[in-house]
């Protein structure tokens, strides 16, 4: 219970500003966004606990507390500000005071419905860089396989060069074809995902074997390959490609929350200061109890949840989804492989 203490004091917290700002109502469309920001949110921690653990304690602590305002101010507050200012091309300023106005998201020209119309951009690049990151994952090769056949077929997939690239472009030219209003806008938003991905993830892993590397160079003189803690800049990276796939995850989540209500301050709240306090939580529960080695299959029900997000994000440019089938299907799909881990380690 220990690594939930803040988040509840923060829950507590953020549902008596929602009182004071808004009354019971204001608290009950808080509690509705938290909840559905954290049913979205398991593949995002499990992913986020692979990497965390990586990390040294200091910058797991980082990640707690930088990474929490940058969740709750940057993505769920000053993103959509953002994207209203430049899909409308008006200041950030009138952005922020037709955001306090509200008005109803199926009205023209409110801070909803604006939101709304950049959609398919957002969908094309949150849904592009997921798919990149459930591919690398399925094309790798793996010690475990859940789902044998698909995820044997994937990795020969994976043999190909540049499979996952290939895949994603394909995915993209056909999305634009068939299922965009404005195919030119979609391409290069899912381009810009591809591409953000690709440099992201490269980063990363070249910082994360140059920081193990060396560390057991000034530990033993000696050029050999460890397991220590991320630090400095290696970590520091390591931080930024954990901000970035948080970020993606966060797409579909701040959209679809509009449609339950279009005042900021309480998307903030809920989605925000609750939500994405809850799923750090989480990531931080399974990094220190080692739940990721011990149920060897919940990172594939995590990454197939990250790949059915990413095709039902590229089909909302076309089609409406709610989140609630989102979020339904993720936390079946992890139910499931942790079930599976549960009987495979009964059985081993």
């Amino acid at each position: 219970m220990k690594n939930f203490y803040g988040s509840i004091i923060v829950t507590v917290v953020a549902l008596i500003i929602a009182y004071i700002y808004g009354g019971f109502n204001a608290v009950f469309i808080t509690t509705i966004l938290a909840i559905l920001e954290i049913s979205l949110s398991f593949d995002n921690a499990i992913v986020n606990a692979r990497i965390l653990e990586k990390m040294s304690k200091v910058w797991q602590e980082v990640f707690l507390t930088v990474g929490i305002l940058i969740a709750v101010v940057g993505m769920r507050f000053i993103f959509p500000l953002v994207v209203v200012s430049v899909t409308a091309d008006m200041s950030p300023m009138k952005a922020l005071h037709l955001a306090l106005a509200k008005g109803n998201p199926e009205t023209p020209g409110t801070y909803g419905y604006i939101l709304q119309a950049a959609h398919p951009s957002i969908a094309a690049f949150g849904g592009l860089f997921l798919l990149m990151l459930a591919l690398n994952f399925f094309f790798n090769e793996m010690e475990h396989h859940w789902l044998k056949l698909p995820e044997k077929m994937l990795y020969k997939v994976g043999q190909l060069p540049l499979a996952s690239a290939l895949i994603s472009l394909i995915a993209l030219v056909i999305t634009a074809e068939f299922f965009a209003e404005n195919p030119y806008t979609v391409l290069l938003s899912g381009v810009f995902g591809i591409i953000t991905f690709l440099l992201v993830d490269g980063l990363g892993q070249v910082m994360s074997n140059h920081g193990a590397l060396a560390e057991a160079e000034h530990q033993t003189g000696k050029k050999i390959h460890t397991a220590t803690k991320l630090t400095g800049k290696a970590a520091f990276v390591m931080f930024l490609y954990l901000e970035v796939i948080d970020a993606s995850f966060s797409f579909d989540g701040v959209i679809g929350a509009f449609a339950i209500t279009a005042d900021p301050i309480i998307i903030m709240l809920g989605l925000g200061l609750i939500g994405a306090m809850f799923v750090r939580s989480l990531t931080v529960f399974f990094v220190e109890k080692g739940t990721l080695d011990e149920l060897v299959y919940i990172e594939h029900g995590a990454h197939w949840a990250i790949l059915a997000l990413a095709i039902l994000l590229l089909l909302s440019i076309h089609i409406e989804i709610n989140d609630v089938i989102t979020g339904v299907l993720g936390g079946i799909i992890i139910l499931l492989s942790f079930v599976s881990s549960i009987i495979y380690n009964r059985n081993h």
